[in-house]
């Protein structure tokens, strides 16, 4: 039978049965076709199948091995289970920030301020609004021009009515190879095709944009240049200009998510391509997750479109978390709060680097999260699986990469939620997995 389907139904099979365990290799695609008596081009249909299951993922220069849980490729994260030290989930709420929030939000409780907030909220807000956001989200170097200021319900509602305003149905923007997971499951929905772009120590390539763009051309870029998620890597001066040149050499446009831009000084690459670049961010990190708001600082030419984009697509903010998040941005209590959450990354950076001693780490030292590169004897899947065993939720470079079926063999570890004493026992804990604990897999 060389149908690759049926073939994939029976791997797929002994794989929910458990024949085939997380972090089993399957055999080279040359020795599977031999097996079953099929052609290598078949087997690699067989293999690609699985991938685009979430079944399996390829690990470049180690193989094909089966995932420790079940995914489609669109599907972002599973939710941790209640049990397990979170080092998925990325955000912070810091020791007094409720009881923070709660004296800062009393006076909008009011019924005369209620009132206001219960009605409508459009795309682009009102003027009073939009001058308190461009001052609160202005970078160093760079201030957004209010009157090109839209406002979502969160972050990525932003991202979605930034690429449905660039990107047309069928046509493909580059990202980087490893990128935001969202960033696919909304690209799915909106049927754009992501073009994986090589990235370096410093994030996108500008040549490799190049090579992209002239073998078929791109209708844009996405790209996160400051503490990427999930590599943690900052793009320096001169290769942010060399992207805003390349932006321009090609009459590119390009969606700046910045939203971790808050733990950086760096300017953004809005400020030096400004009519090119559709620069994104929220309060989620900085503030709360529940009581987040979107933000789109737009070119002036694309200001009419992005804002249909958020009307037609239903991504609108709604009136009390916009009367909240500008309320926080005016007072001063959202800036302080941003402070405060640079200072506690630093300091969840150095105690991850202090306790994973030698281990491969990656990032920047001011991020949230930061990448492990795993020991040779470890895989990404079969370290995810042991270290759920241990009730630790950490992310495999599978569910960040563009094609799945071609992932380093890494982790990230989101450092951002866990209280410091549980972060410190999960990150011991995976120190002595990663240097051969029980677990460890044998080759």
């Amino acid at each position: 039978m060389s149908d690759f389907r049926v073939l994939a139904d029976r791997l797929a099979d002994a794989i929910a049965a458990g024949r085939l365990a997380p972090g089993a290799r399957l055999p080279p695609q040359r020795a599977y076709a031999y097996a079953n008596g099929i052609a290598v081009s078949t087997a690699s249909r067989v293999y690609a199948e699985l991938v685009h299951r979430g079944l399996v993922t390829g690990e470049i220069g180690r193989g094909t091995y089966v995932r420790s849980r079940a995914a489609t490729p669109i599907l972002a994260f599973a939710e941790p289970p209640p049990t397990a030290i979170d080092l998925e989930r990325n955000y912070s709420i810091l020791p007094g920030e409720v009881e923070t929030l709660s004296g800062a939000l009393a006076g909008l409780l009011r019924s005369d301020r209620l009132e206001t907030l219960a009605g409508p909220v459009a795309a682009t807000g009102h003027a009073e609004g939009r001058a308190i956001a461009a001052r609160f989200f202005a970078r160093p170097g760079w201030t957004p021009t209010p009157d090109r200021m839209l406002f979502t319900g969160n972050g990525r509602q932003a991202v979605a009515a930034a690429l449905a305003a660039l990107v047309p149905p069928g046509e493909r923007i580059g990202v980087e190879a490893m990128t935001y997971p969202v960033v696919k499951g909304i690209a799915a929905r909106l049927g754009i095709v992501l073009v994986p772009i090589a990235m370096d120590g410093e994030g996108l390539c500008p040549e490799s944009v190049a090579q992209a763009h002239r073998t078929t051309p791109l209708r844009g870029l996405y790209l996160q240049p400051s503490l990427h998620n999930p590599l943690g890597i900052t793009m320096g001066g001169e290769r942010r200009a060399a992207i805003a040149a390349c932006l321009e050499a090609f009459g590119l446009l390009a969606v700046e998510d910045a939203i971790y831009g808050f733990l950086s000084d760096a300017a953004p690459l809005a400020a030096l391509a400004p009519d090119r670049v559709v620069f994104l961010d929220s309060l989620s990190k900085r503030v709360a997750p529940g009581l987040t708001l979107g933000l789109i600082a737009t070119p002036p030419a694309l200001t009419d479109r992005v804002a249909h984009c958020v009307r037609s697509g239903g991504w609108g903010a709604t009136g009390l978390p916009f009367g909240i998040g500008l309320h926080l941005m005016d007072s001063g209590e959202a800036a302080r709060m941003g402070l405060a959450k640079r200072r506690d990354a630093r300091s969840r950076q150095a105690l991850a680097r202090d306790i994973l001693g030698d281990l491969d780490v990656r990032g920047d030292p001011g991020a949230y999260h930061l990448w492990l590169v795993l020991p040779e004897a470890w895989r990404a899947e079969t370290f995810v699986a042991a270290a759920a065993r241990r009730g630790i939720a950490v992310t495999p470079a599978s569910a960040f990469a563009v094609h799945p079926g071609h992932a380093p063999n890494a982790v990230r570890l989101a450092l951002a939620s866990p209280p410091l004493d549980a972060l410190a026992t999960a990150l011991r804990t995976l120190r002595q997995l990663a240097a051969g604990g029980d677990d460890r897999p044998v080759e």
